[in-house]
């Protein structure tokens, strides 16, 4: 008759053992632990692989704030307006839905900024606009880059508020992103915006 004992403890093991890459992301691995949105709490060691990739693919990126696991995955947009996305280990990634559209994803950081946050200056809102481009008096491009930056202090007022009250703001309120921000282009806070349209639709 065959043995049928069963394998010993140390066969056992490496009967199951399973390549620690394939808990890369995942959520049950990483269940416990979640980026809190703050794009400052982000380490230099993942800017430095998030630069990298901008290196090679385009000069502005975007974080996601729907993502599982201790990294956001992010997407970077060349000049030519082509985005290619990755996860939070810095792997492509095919985005799903939204997830970098309105009040799902932070403003969009220049590779400059990205050097500055390396260097311990930090990503927050105080950071995401441009300096102002010197131009000539008539030339037209000092309208469009005014508005530029206004849509920059709109984009960054927003993330800053649902990145402190995602927890009790509707899932779907960025679908609704457009008309929060038409309200406060009529002077209204981010909150009150907010507010505005939760009270409206949900």
């Amino acid at each position: 008759m065959g043995d049928n004992s069963p394998p010993a403890s140390s066969d056992l093991q490496e009967e199951v053992c399973i390549p620690a890459t394939f808990f890369e992301g995942n959520t049950l691995a990483t269940r416990s632990k979640r980026w809190n949105g703050n794009v400052d709490s982000l380490s230099a060691e993942f800017l430095k692989d998030v630069m990298a990739k901008m290196v090679d693919y385009g000069d502005r990126v975007q974080f996601s704030l729907v993502t599982g696991g201790p990294a956001p995955s992010y997407q970077i947009t060349n000049t030519l307006g082509k985005s290619m996305a990755f996860d939070g280990n810095h792997h492509l990634l095919r985005p799903e839905g939204h997830e970098f559209a309105g009040a799902n994803a932070t403003p969009v950081f220049t590779i400059e900024q990205v050097k500055a946050a390396i260097s311990g200056l930090g990503l927050g809102p105080r950071t995401a606009s441009r300096a102002p481009r010197v131009v000539r008096a008539g030339s037209g491009t000092g309208t469009r880059t005014s508005a530029a930056k206004l849509e920059e202090l709109y984009a960054a007022q927003r993330y800053e508020y649902y990145r402190n009250n995602r927890q009790s703001l509707p899932p779907t309120i960025s679908q609704h992103t457009e008309e929060i921000t038409q309200l406060m282009k009529q002077g209204k806070s981010a909150e009150e915006a907010f507010g505005e349209v939760v009270k409206k639709y949900f």
